[in-house]
């Protein structure tokens, strides 16, 4: 899941990113209107976190940009207006959901959560494929019925692969989608993480690489992965 946090304070932005990071989300910040727009025209994101009194580019008018697109992000408006009328306003710009500051962190990931569900091309909430089962959410998978002990990154990429599943990803579109936009795009850091992934996986293969095309999720016989 790819989120762009926009929010002016740079001390919070960082706090709430790291946070998000630590739950395996791809976060990329902005500071103000002006870049949140630049950002949202080279990246996909599932959710945007959106301070609403923003320098630049209001984020009551970010929103409505935001909304207006075809993309599909879903809009959490996190602010210090907390009022009905405030809530009712931010609501009314296209946001799906709102925050008031001061928040409970579990809270804003939970959220943050539900409305990556909810977006229009989102998948069912618990994904399956090729004896997988892996559960974003609760932050669970499992193998066979053997649950699996996977790293931040690891589970990112399985979660990725299965979400395009029986669709082929590369690994450009794998660093975009789990890492963030501070990421290396000459590393081997892909590589490696779908390897350490193989390895935790276990025999048969579930993972296949295609040269020149990239990675995906199939059965263990060659057939495509389950529905």
């Amino acid at each position: 899941m790819r989120v762009l946090v926009v929010e002016d304070a740079r001390a919070l932005a960082e706090v709430v990113a790291e946070g998000l990071r630590d739950q395996g989300m791809a976060v990329d910040v902005a500071h103000d209107g002006l870049e949140a727009a630049a950002k949202l025209d080279l990246a996909p994101y599932d959710v945007v976190v959106l301070d609403r009194d923003l320098p630049g580019i209001h984020g009551d008018t970010l929103c409505r940009m935001i909304t207006d697109r075809e993309d599909g992000a879903m809009v959490l408006m996190l602010t210090a207006a907390d009022g009905p009328g405030d809530r009712v306003s931010g609501l009314g710009l296209g946001a799906d959901d709102y925050l008031a500051k001061p928040f409970h962190f579990p809270e804003l990931v939970l959220r943050v959560r539900v409305l990556a569900r909810r977006r229009p091309t989102a998948q069912p909430r618990v994904l399956r494929a090729a004896g997988l089962v892996l559960d974003p959410l609760r932050r669970t998978a499992s193998r066979d019925g053997r649950q699996l002990d996977l790293s931040v990154k690891e589970f990112g990429v399985l979660e990725a692969l299965l979400r395009a599943s029986p669709g082929h990803l590369s690994a450009e579109a794998l660093l975009d989608r789990v890492w963030d936009e501070h990421a290396d795009p000459f590393t081997n850091t892909v590589a490696v993480t779908v390897g350490r992934l193989r390895r935790k996986l276990g025999d048969p293969p579930v993972i296949s690489t295609t040269p020149g095309v990239g990675y995906r999720v199939g059965d263990p016989a060659g057939g495509p992965a389950a529905p």
